[in-house]
């Protein structure tokens, strides 16, 4: 049982406002400001979800100074200024003797959460724990721990941000009224999993996950909220059901991934939420094209489209007319495939809008480029479905190493099937070394395949080396 006592590494004073800040925005409002910062993340290649909530809190002093990320946009937007300057409190100050202390407590503890909502980890932190600018032998470090699974890791706890919920069961605890922090954690949880998977793939994640998923709908069963917090409440649980549900989708638990975004959509309609609703659909879709459902796939993403329509996101509609065409792909129909192609296409053209939702940073030239070759692949077109492929892995950011891995393995496919033994060797090769950072089956899935195709090519050298390297690697478990 956790201490029910205060957090001593929590501040004891009021925050004090970022009045420089404030100056800084000027006459924009905060989500214009939010747009702004998003827009300049944008040209020197970041990745930040900053919204109107995220200016008002580093206005109103919570967030004492801004991660590296956001550090580096902030530096770009204002040149000549440092971040004290900017109104911000030196990294020293904040990231001193209490934070490492924070990082160290076991995930059960209150003490984690308090100081992740307030210390080295802001909610709105959208670099993951092995940040390749921290210092390289804590990233080393933490990053073995996670692959191997140690029990209190940094990245375990970074899973379970719920110290105060997983204690004990809802049953246990009385009603009681929740507030915005219990929210911010729910929404952390979120964007911890998505940025531990675009690193590791799902395999080591999913058992993990699990958690925080039950401590946030005991969260909503056990707790009285106001409407706004109840609103934000039921939206963070629903999106941590479709981030755990993908987890066990990639890593080939398809049952039960069908029952986590079913549980997402159920969410979605009890709360009134059209964003979250689209974004189920739109996962379910993806699981029925994988799972051997196309026509299913296809009723999905179309409504998910209907859903999505009023929300004013081109890039989302852009994505789920992606997900009609895989499906239409998997009826072998290559008029409707085509078509759902170009709708894709088109609306990717119109650019982003505040209006895309934040689950949706992945979704960039890369995936496009992703999607219709495994659209291509389906209907039988090696050559042009290694086209795309071949773009995708090469536009795709660094950052997001499951998804280099995973266009590369099916270029390596589409490369074995239309007859280039040798070249899909080479990529087959260039996915075995990034699976010693990624875990996904479905990328496994996808090498054993292309290893089968390239069997009768064995005697030449570069498929030796690559069949003989896939025979001695581990599998998933």
């Amino acid at each position: 049982m956790t201490s029910s006592e205060p957090n001593s590494a929590q501040p004891s004073r009021p925050p004090r406002p970022n009045l420089v800040f404030r100056q800084l925005r000027g006459q924009r409002s905060p989500a214009e400001f939010a747009a702004a910062v998003r827009r300049a993340a944008r040209e020197i290649g970041e990745r930040v979800s900053c919204d109107a909530r995220y200016v008002g809190r580093v206005e109103a002093g919570e967030i004492r100074c801004p991660n590296y990320a956001y550090e580096r946009v902030f530096l770009h937007m204002f040149p000549g200024r440092t971040l004290t300057d900017l109104g911000f409190a030196p990294r020293s100050s904040v990231r001193g003797r209490r934070a490492r202390e924070a990082e160290d407590v076991p995930p059960a503890s209150p003490a984690y959460a308090a100081c992740e909502t307030r210390g080295a980890y802001e909610p709105y932190d959208t670099q993951d724990p092995y940040d390749p600018h921290e210092r390289p032998e804590e990233s080393d470090v933490l990053r073995r721990a996670f692959m191997t699974g140690g029990g209190a890791t940094v990245a375990a706890a970074s899973l379970s941000p719920f110290g105060l919920a997983l204690d004990a069961t809802a049953a246990e605890r009385p009603a009681r009224r929740l507030g915005t922090s219990e929210a911010e954690v729910v929404e952390e949880a979120v964007r911890r999993i998505r940025l531990l998977d675009d690193r590791h793939g799902a395999d080591g994640l999913y058992r993990r996950a699990a958690a925080p998923l039950r401590a946030a709908y005991e969260l909503l069963d056990a707790a009285t909220t106001r409407h706004a917090v109840g609103e934000r409440l039921h939206s963070g649980a629903g999106e941590l059901a479709i981030s755990v549900g993908w987890l066990a989708h990639d890593s080939g638990r398809f049952d039960d991934a069908r029952s986590h975004y079913a549980e997402a959509l159920a969410t979605a309609r009890m709360a009134g939420d059209p964003a979250l609703e689209a974004h189920a659909f739109c996962n379910a879709s993806f699981l029925a094209r994988d799972a051997g459902r196309p026509r299913e796939a296809v009723r999905a993403a179309q409504a998910a489209q209907r859903v999505a329509r009023p929300l004013g996101s081109a890039r989302l509609m852009s994505l789920l007319a992606l997900r009609e065409a895989g499906g239409w792909a998997g009826l072998a129909d290559r008029t409707g495939c085509a078509q759902a192609l170009a709708r894709a296409q088109a609306l990717y053209d119109r650019g982003r809008s505040d209006a895309d939702p934040e689950w949706m940073s992945f979704y960039g030239e890369a995936e496009l480029e992703g999607l219709e070759a495994q659209c291509w692949s389906t209907l039988g077109d090696w050559r042009r479905a290694a086209r795309h492929a071949g773009r995708a892995a090469r536009l795709q950011d660094p950052h997001f190493t499951r998804n280099i891995a995973l266009y590369t393995a099916e270029l390596a496919d589409d490369l074995a099937r239309g007859g280039h033994p040798d070249e899909a060797a080479a990529a087959g090769l260039r996915v075995l070394e990034l699976l010693t950072e990624v875990q996904s089956s479905r990328i496994q899935t996808m090498l054993a395949g292309t290893a089968r195709v390239l069997l009768p090519h064995r005697r030449a050298s570069g498929v030796s080396a690559f069949l003989e390297k896939h025979a001695s690697m581990p599998r998933a478990v």
